[in-house]
């Protein structure tokens, strides 16, 4: 099965890199004559902007080890030591791993990597191109992001790499990896842009480079440069089945990079904005239900939170995003990652379709913030066996606490049915039925009887404290 791997730790083995050519002007001359191309040049300019990260953490030997006097003997005997905090031995060991960073401010000395390099440090020591070593301390970590900034304790005669414009990259440009894979420091490699905007399932805002530079474990945290010598991304991750470079390496993009490390060393951790809405991507069931092209793009507003920017402007559930700040915006992936990097207070524009019109609001970008949901409790169930579904109405007590006045809730889904497809849940509470508000379960029940084999309906579902617009087809072999 092919698996993320974050390249980090140190590992045996050959890393699979293209080596800076020989120093010789005639073999250089011999390549550019049969118009072949060479990296010497760049390579010597970027090298000495990149370093090499050692990082030592104290890690508690209580995983999987009390109660195991096997165990309890190993991890004495080879890494028995006293505690960090001078209590009793035999419980700390300090775990070693490698990683790449680069030098992005010589003055100050600060450093960029990935924040699964320097997260949880004790001790960085940071190994420059002149064979200098010199200590770091952490300057501030987005784990959202992946990106950590450090700062050397002692700075001097340092050289800089500058940031280079990612959005302006395509498909097909040079670019050069220079890092320590596999601890083998300063090493460089090339390759071309092969993908951008890739989700990997890493985070958030996922919105990877994708290039097939040689890119292996201990690459982590260093420079992915164009021909013009600026960093265009961060190595961060790679695909792969056998544990080293398969052609699939991963950058985050220079743009995003440079917009946290400027909050990380001004104030210290990263301020996203806020709309106050729970988002989902438009699929073309649900662009026909709320009357638009079944190949439109844009991100359908699946809940607006009671107390947020989305509610004071005016927003509602059901309506469509069609551009953000007068761009368009085609996924809801898209959409987070732009009202993230918008600046608390900064008034936007969304263009939205609702009921069957464009409309335009204004709206004042907030702090973001994290939401708790509720599990819902289950009662005596009643059915909707058109859809697949059995469920049980709210008690006035259920109701109040979740703030509602009508739903009712999914006691369990039948397998192989139409709800099971679109991927309702036990725990879900349904709120609407094609726009019509869903009162009770019976009501549910008349409403599903209605429908003939081969009907599409849109469900209005809530999760989590959160809604969902889920499509549901009925097969012909519905009964």
């Amino acid at each position: 099965m092919r698996k993320i791997l974050l390249a980090l730790l140190l590992c045996s083995g050959a890393a699979l890199v293209a080596a800076d050519p020989a120093p010789s002007a005639g073999a250089g001359a011999a390549a550019q004559s049969m118009g072949l191309p060479s990296f010497r040049d760049l390579a010597r300019t970027v090298k000495p902007c990149v370093v090499n990260l050692s990082v030592v953490k104290n890690v508690k030997a209580g995983l999987g080890v009390d109660g195991d006097p096997f165990m309890q003997q190993f991890f004495g005997r080879f890494f028995g030591q006293q505690a960090p905090d001078g209590g009793e031995r035999d419980q700390w060991y300090k775990q070693s791993s490698l990683g790449s960073g680069v030098i992005v401010d010589a003055q100050a000395g600060y450093i960029l990597t990935n924040n699964h390099v320097v997260e949880g440090a004790d001790d960085i020591t940071v190994k420059l191109a002149d064979k200098r070593e010199l200590k770091a301390t952490g300057a501030g970590r987005d784990p959202k992001t992946d990106l950590a900034v450090i700062k050397l304790k002692s700075a001097g005669n340092l050289t800089a790499a500058p940031f280079g414009d990612s959005d302006s990259l395509e498909v097909g440009d040079w670019v050069l990896a220079i890092g320590s894979p596999f601890g083998l420091e300063q090493t460089v490699s090339h390759g071309i842009i092969s993908a951008k905007g890739r989700v990997i399932g890493e985070g958030p805002y996922d919105d990877f480079l994708q290039t097939d530079a040689p890119i292996n474990p201990g690459n982590s945290g260093g420079p992915l440069v164009n021909l013009a010598g600026e960093v265009v991304g961060i190595d961060t991750a790679i695909t792969s089945r056998s544990g080293g470079s398969e052609g699939i390496g991963f950058a985050i993009p220079s743009n995003l990079a440079r917009s946290i490390y400027h909050q990380l060393v001004t104030t210290g951790k990263v301020v996203r904005g806020w709309l106050g809405v729970s988002i989902q991507d438009l699929d073309p069931a649900l662009a026909r239900h709320f009357g638009l092209a079944e190949q439109a793009k844009g991100v359908l507003v699946a809940d607006v939170l009671d107390h947020g920017p989305a509610r004071d402007a005016g927003l509602r559930s059901g309506d469509v995003i069609l551009s953000y700040n007068g761009k368009p915006v085609a996924e809801s992936r898209e959409l987070q990652r732009r009202v993230a990097e918008t600046a608390v207070g900064q008034t936007v524009s969304l263009g939205l379709w609702r009921d069957g019109a464009n409309k335009t609001l204004s709206l004042k970008v907030g702090n973001m913030e994290e939401q708790d949901g509720a599990e819902v409790a289950s009662a005596g169930p009643s059915g909707a066996p058109r859809l697949g579904l059995q469920v049980h109405g709210l008690s006035p007590e259920e109701a109040h606490q979740r703030h509602l006045d009508h739903a009712v809730a999914v006691d369990a889904v039948e397998p192989g049915s139409a709800a099971e497809e679109a991927g309702v849940q036990p725990g879900d509470l349904v709120l609407e039925l094609d726009k019509n508000r869903v009162e009770s379960p019976e009501q549910l029940a008349q409403a599903a009887k209605r429908l003939k084999p081969g009907d599409a309906v849109v469900l209005r579902v809530q999760r989590g404290g959160r809604s969902l617009y889920l499509t549901l087809q009925l097969g012909a072999d519905q009964p």
